[in-house]
Formats: C-alpha cells, sequence, structure tokens
C-alpha cells in the first residue's frame, strides 16, 4: 500500500513540477513575444523617420541640398522659397531626429542608421552657416528664418551633447551669430512670438548674450493667451488646428524649463505648462481612430504627424497621466506613422516628401508652404529617444483609447481640467 501510496504522491509532484514549468516557459514566450512586437513597432518608426529625414541630411552634408529639394509650393504662396525653403527643410528635421540621435552609439542596425545620420548632419551644420558654402542657409533675411531657426535651437536643447558640443568652435561661433542676426526682424503676433523667445532661451543656455525682453514677452503673451482644458489661443483670436502641438505646447515647456534652470522663472509655472501640456495629451491619444487615422482639420495639416508632437513629448518625458499606459499611445502613434508613411504615397520617385496630408494634395497646402515646410513631420517621432529597453517599446500592446471604446470596452469619462 504504501509503495502505491508513493508512486501516487510521485506522479502528482511531477505533474505539479511539470505544470509549473509549462507555466514559466509560457510566461518566458509570452514576454518574449511582447518584446518582440514592441520591437517591431519601434523598427516601423525608425524605418520611417530614416526615410523622411536622410534625404534632407545626407544632401546637407554632401552640399547638395539646394541642388536636390525640390521646390514645390502651395497655391497663392507668397514668400521667395529659395531663401527660405532650405532652412526650413533643416531645422524641422533636426528638431524631429536630436532626441533618437542622441542616444549611445551600439552595433545594431538601428545603432548604424543612427550613428550614420548623426555624423552626416554633424558635417552638414558645418556647411550650413560657412558662408562660402554652396548650403549656406539663409538666417540673415525674410521673417520666416526666425521660425525655422528656432526649431534648430529645439534640436540643439534636445540633443546638445549630441548636435551643439561636438561642433567645432568656429561653427559654434557662426551659428550664434546668425541666431543673433534675427533680432532686425518681427514676425506675427501669435505662435511666432515663441520662436523669437526660444532663439533667445537657446542663447541663454549656451551662455551668451540673450535678449530678456523677446523671452519675456514670448512667454507672458502665451500664458495670457491660455483658453483652458489645455489649448491656447495662437493670437488674441482661437482657431482650431494643431497649432498647440505644432509649436506651443513644446516650445513653451522646453523654454520654462531653461528659464526655471537660470532662476528666471517660478518652478510653479514649469509644472502649469507641463500640466496643461499634458492634458493636450490626453486629446490627441484620443482622436486616433482605431484605423490609426486622425481628422485633417485647420491650416498646416500637410504638416502630417508634427500634428502629435505634444503626444510623442509628454510620453518621451515619461509624463502620461495613469490612464492612459505607454503601450497604448505607442500603438496608437504606431498605427499612424505606419499608415501615413509605410506606402510611397506621402513620397516623390527620388524620396523626397510631396505637398499633401495623405498623398500630393497640394491645393490644401497653405500659402505659405513648401517641400522643406513639410519637414516638421519629424517631430512626431520624439518618442524615439526612449531606447529600444524602455517599457515605452517592452509592453505588451495595448487598445488605445478609440479603439476600446469602438469596442464597447470600459473606457475613462473625459471631462475640463482646471490648470
Amino acid at each position: 500500500m504504501k509503495k502505491y501510496t508513493l508512486l501516487f504522491v510521485l506522479i502528482v509532484v511531477t505533474g505539479l513540477y511539470n505544470t509549473i514549468n509549462a507555466q514559466k516557459t509560457k510566461k518566458k514566450e509570452t514576454a518574449a513575444l511582447q518584446v518582440t512586437q514592441g520591437l517591431q513597432d519601434r523598427q516601423v518608426w525608425v524605418n520611417n523617420l530614416y526615410k523622411i529625414a536622410y534625404p534632407v541630411i545626407h544632401n546637407l552634408a554632401e552640399g547638395t541640398l539646394k541642388q536636390n529639394l525640390p521646390l514645390e509650393i502651395g497655391p497663392q504662396y507668397y514668400l521667395p522659397v529659395k531663401k527660405v525653403t532650405y532652412l526650413e527643410a533643416v531645422g524641422r528635421t533636426m528638431a524631429g531626429v536630436a532626441p533618437w540621435l542622441a542616444l549611445p552609439d551600439d552595433e545594431t542596425a538601428e545603432g548604424k542608421m543612427r550613428k550614420q545620420l548623426r555624423d552626416e548632419l554633424l558635417k552638414g551644420l558645418r556647411n550650413a552657416v560657412d558662408p562660402a558654402h554652396p548650403d549656406y542657409l539663409n538666417f540673415r533675411t525674410e521673417g520666416q528664418p526666425i521660425v525655422d531657426a528656432a526649431y534648430v535651437a529645439h534640436a540643439f536643447l534636445r540633443a546638445p551633447k549630441a548636435l551643439w558640443e561636438p561642433l567645432d568652435a568656429v561653427t559654434k561661433q557662426r551659428f550664434i551669430e546668425e541666431f543673433k542676426s534675427l533680432r532686425n526682424r518681427k514676425g506675427a503676433y501669435n505662435n511666432w512670438l515663441l520662436f523669437s523667445a526660444l532663439n533667445e532661451g537657446f542663447l541663454l543656455s549656451i551662455g551668451e548674450q540673450y535678449d530678456p525682453a523677446r523671452i519675456d514677452f514670448g512667454v507672458r503673451k502665451i500664458k495670457e493667451w491660455y483658453v483652458g482644458d489645455g489649448w491656447y489661443s495662437d493670437g488674441e483670436k482661437f482657431s482650431m488646428d494643431y497649432y498647440n502641438s505644432y509649436v506651443i505646447h513644446p516650445m513653451l515647456v522646453d523654454l520654462l524649463k531653461i528659464l526655471v534652470e537660470k532662476k528666471m522663472a517660478q518652478q510653479q509655472d514649469y509644472d502649469q505648462a507641463i500640466q496643461r501640456m499634458v492634458r493636450h495629451a490626453e486629446f490627441l491619444e484620443r482622436i486616433i481612430s482605431p484605423e490609426g487615422t486622425y481628422p485633417a482639420f485647420g491650416r498646416s495639416i500637410t504638416y502630417r504627424t508634427a500634428a502629435f508632437q505634444v503626444l510623442a513629448q509628454v510620453a518621451l518625458m515619461e509624463k502620461l497621466p495613469a490612464h492612459i499606459t505607454q503601450a497604448q499611445v505607442r500603438g496608437a502613434l504606431t498605427a499612424v506613422i505606419d499608415k501615413m508613411y509605410s506606402g510611397n504615397q506621402n513620397f516623390d520617385s527620388n524620396g523626397w516628401l510631396v505637398l499633401g496630408f495623405n498623398g500630393h494634395q497640394p491645393m490644401i497646402a497653405d500659402q505659405y508652404t513648401s517641400t522643406g515646410s513639410l519637414y516638421i513631420c519629424s517631430i512626431g517621432f520624439l518618442t524615439l529617444g526612449l531606447p529600444a529597453s524602455h517599457a515605452f517599446w517592452t509592453d505588451a500592446a495595448t487598445d488605445w483609447t478609440s479603439r476600446k471604446a469602438w469596442k464597447g470596452e470600459p473606457v475613462k469619462k473625459d471631462y475640463k481640467v482646471e490648470y
């Protein structure tokens, strides 16, 4: 009898052992699958950002940007395109790739792509401010360079060790003088105030002479134009468009960060701006449809994924609200990026972006939009600045809000906030 009892116990113990092992194996396989899926999502981002940025960065490095960038313009375009479009392309591309290029080198395929772009961009930046170079970029005339110099400044602020510090002393001084040259012009009485302010904020951040009046005026007016619930008015009258994401929240937050560090603003001002930006990110996450589309409303819709800069930056800063997971933001933005760029409808035969929202649609381009303007789309990719090992990329895929809602699953009620 004892023999059979021991045999039974052995069978039970063996069964339990096998079950536990099987469960552990399944958990490992599930975890591995989750990581694989996240890395596949990341690859979608990497491939498409590289696809967008490479023509601009490579041609600037080779001294062929002015030779090869198409000069397609929108209806009733009113700017001298050759004086503005090249700086537009460079500054806007830089602002989007900066966090990604700031990651350390590694021997992965992605790491090699990243290093190539960083090395070429550093080479190109020397060309950009060399008056004797064929790709010398115009900071000195027209109003538009105030805008696109600010995107250059934003890139330097986002990746100082990768993009600013490695520059030689002559190139740095040339950039400083180009930024200072912008002061003999003024821009529009709207989000443009932030461009002037951020240009001066960058100079402040590197210990250079700066204009405090431009900084103070820009910050004060934008704060006055806050209309509530995460939205600023772009000027005195509110417009329903994506300029809160293209410009206002990210530039205000990053400018205030500099001012707090320099004891020129209160921590509570920065914290409040962050709260407002986080609230705006909630709206952006909700407007992404179950299929990865989003509404084409407001001016400058040819800026494409720039509409999601706020959501991408909030995720990069790890400031997402508790009810929005990193994985659902990854899923939502991957769906948008894949739908918009993995095909070739938004590129010409040489790989340059074409005027339009999703395809060649020049009739919807604004009167200030040229090919160079389109490269602002890269700022929707900021979250690539989180390494591949980060939970944003490794957590299990999760449906985003609109997917949950249209499936009849529980979603958080949405109410205005008072910040």
